[in-house]
């Protein structure tokens, strides 16, 4: 894959932001769904979450918004990510400016489903994010689910 997809797991991955031409190249390579942690007007130069929308649709995608802002995650935020993980068995693409608001909503997510916090650590840092400010809350949830 040419486009700056980054593994977090086997069918999980994490990019910045996206265009039209990646979510056609998410569609070659496999992928079901497309999850966009970005809220609408963060910035004058993304591409709105509708158009990202429409293209997904029109290749066969699912996609599913969920807007994390830099004030932090919320319990339904973290809820609606793993409902979105469980959705599907095919291969998925979450982004947002950088791909870090992604992959820590995902490590939530997963964390709330009794996923190791050290396992999901080492596989966002093999993706080259950290989960560091979040950690604290990944344990929380791990402990949680038992």
């Amino acid at each position: 894959m040419s486009a700056p997809f980054r593994q977090l797991t086997e069918r999980v991955y994490a990019a910045p932001q996206i265009g039209l031409a990646e979510v056609a190249e998410a569609a070659r390579a496999g992928f079901g769904l497309i999850i966009n942690n970005r809220p609408e007007d963060e910035s004058d130069d993304q591409t709105p979450g509708s158009e990202i929308e429409a293209a997904a649709v029109a290749a066969g995608l699912g996609y599913v918004a969920i807007p994390v802002t830099h004030a932090g995650f919320s319990q339904p935020q973290i809820a609606a990510m793993a409902d979105a993980l469980a959705s599907t068995h095919a291969p998925i693409l979450a982004y947002c400016r950088s791909g870090t608001r992604s992959t820590l909503l995902w490590a939530l997510a997963e964390a709330s489903r009794g996923q190791s916090p050290h396992r999901l650590a080492a596989s966002a840092a093999q993706a080259g994010y950290d989960l560091g400010p979040v950690r604290a809350m990944l344990d929380m949830l791990a402990a949680q689910d038992r």
